[in-house]
């Protein structure tokens, strides 16, 4: 499992528990769901993502550096 596979798992889940959010909870949580798509545009512009930050601290390899080892 790479990051940017990770980030790709991690933001889809995060899009559902936000659907469910607002659908069961509060109506309000659609921020939520308008914050994830932003952080997605964002990193697809700059490059960088907290969650995908998290996942290097914690030892996963990136696409690149997977490409490397083969």
């Amino acid at each position: 499992m790479t990051c940017e596979r990770a980030l790709y798992i991690f933001a889809g889940l995060m899009v559902l528990v936000s659907v469910a959010l607002t659908q069961w909870v509060h109506p309000q949580f659609y921020w939520f769901t308008v914050f994830i798509g932003v952080n997605l545009i964002q990193n697809a512009f700059t490059g960088f993502c907290p969650a995908t930050w998290v996942f290097k601290k914690l030892g996963m390899p990136t696409e690149a550096e997977c490409a490397l080892r083969r």
